[in-house]
């Protein structure tokens, strides 16, 4: 049996979504692992313990996998400029569980670069090959960031080159990604490989919107726009905003409302985050009134009823290496405009699952919205589509990719000489 240790240093894969930490990495790593159970392969998810009540070792995954959350530094949320000085007791803890429980481990799959970081100091005791996968990179989000607290420290782009330079695969979610490696990161191109991430579309599939609709609390005859997502500034959610509110110029017979999942918004001025005060303030001026609804977090249980429910979900990112909220809202059946950059680029169809729009563009994301919300039979066919075209990124379709990765490592073949082996329409 294969057996993989998977590293999610700073985030757990059964975190609540929609908080500081948690997105789509969690999803990613939670999805995989189950669908690499069913396979019939070991995986143990290494993360750091942040609170010292929840037991070490939980076997929510299923298939006999396990999440170990492994003590480093204080059990409690940390800050990650903080959090990378603990990642050498972090690697002494997955040692001494792997010497307690007398396991071995035949890959290491990490995902961002401080797990990357833990993955090199383990592979090298090991002598196991690495497969690395970064989510987001430090170099593209300095790129469009739009202050000095929103830029990411040297601390993290030298880690992310150590991590480059280490890893023996580097999987990349989309072309954007590559690209990105290669000319930002000189990352050598012969150990790269062009993988996305899944949907669980046994959990992500179109239900009828009325009833949709009455299990969220949203009335038959108002339009929903929904937005999925974490509460920070690079997400874009003030252009969203924006559009949402240019809409009343529209002569609409039925209200539009904009939901927002993600974030505290019900926590004191005092505790909440600087992003979710500036958007309600926002609000507040541009007098939305009940049109805005911040919900907070929810459960990965009930996305699928809100997606179903809205008449479009609404991605309007500064930056995105890939999008997992887009693919499930498009395997639920809801058509998706996004910003035109980095993996959503490349994941939504302009024209057939949903639109691209430039971001930081509330005018032309209002233009698109409206066209969206004003034609029912154009959402119905977006719809059909993009839930059609989301059914390719099954997780039985990408597991299936990433084991035969995992399998050629083992066997000793560089990721440059898997690709040959594949005929040029695999």
């Amino acid at each position: 049996m294969l057996r993989v240790a998977m590293i999610s240093y700073h985030t757990c894969p059964l975190a609540t979504l929609g908080g500081k930490d948690t997105g789509g990495m969690n999803v990613y790593v939670r999805d995989l692992t189950r669908r690499l159970g069913r396979m019939g392969i070991h995986v143990d998810v290494f993360t750091r313990s942040q609170d010292e009540h929840v037991p070490h070792v939980l076997h929510d995954l299923g298939y006999g996998n396990r999440v170990v959350h492994v003590p480093a530094g204080p059990e409690v949320p940390l800050p990650k400029q903080e959090l990378a000085s603990y990642v050498p007791e972090f690697v002494d803890g997955i040692l001494a569980f792997g010497e307690e429980k007398k396991l071995g481990y035949d890959i290491i799959h990490s995902h961002y670069w401080m797990s990357g970081l833990a993955a090199g100091a383990l592979g090298d005791l090991w002598e196991t090959p690495i497969v690395h996968m970064f989510h987001t990179l430090g170099e593209m989000k300095n790129r469009v960031a739009r202050s000095d607290h929103e830029r990411e420290g040297a601390y993290r782009l030298d880690g992310e080159r150590r991590v480059i330079e280490r890893a023996d695969c580097l999987i990349a979610a989309t072309l954007a990604e590559q690209v990105q490696l290669e000319w930002l990161y000189k990352a050598d191109p012969k150990k790269m490989i062009i993988i996305p991430p899944g949907v669980d579309t046994c959990h992500f599939y179109p239900i009828d919107p009325d009833e949709a609709k009455e299990y969220v609390g949203v009335r038959k005859d108002e339009h929903t726009v929904l937005f999925v997502g974490r509460i920070e500034p690079l997400k874009g959610i003030d252009t969203l905003i924006r559009a949402v509110s240019s809409l009343r110029a529209n002569c609409y017979t039925r209200q539009v409302n904009l939901i927002i999942i993600g974030g505290d918004p019900d926590v004191s001025r005092e505790e909440m985050n600087e992003e979710m005060v500036r958007l309600q303030k926002l609000c507040d001026e541009l007098c939305m009134g009940r049109m805005v609804v911040f919900l907070g977090k929810r459960s990965q249980d009930t996305l699928p009823y809100y997606y179903s429910a809205a008449d479009v979900m609404v991605v309007p990112s500064h930056y995105e290496s890939f999008g997992m909220v887009a693919l499930e809202a498009m395997a639920c059946g809801t058509p998706v405009i996004a910003s035109q950059v980095g993996g959503l680029a490349y994941l939504v169809q302009d024209g057939i699952t949903g639109y691209h729009v430039p971001d930081g563009s509330p005018d032309e994301l209002c233009e698109r919205l409206s066209l969206l919300i004003g034609d029912q039979e154009l959402r119905k066919q977006m719809g059909m589509q993009a839930a059609e075209y989301a059914s390719d990124y099954s997780w039985k379709n990408i597991a299936g990719r990433i084991e035969e990765v995992y399998q050629g490592l083992v066997r000793g073949m560089p990721v440059a000489e898997q690709q040959k082996l594949k005929s040029p329409n695999s």
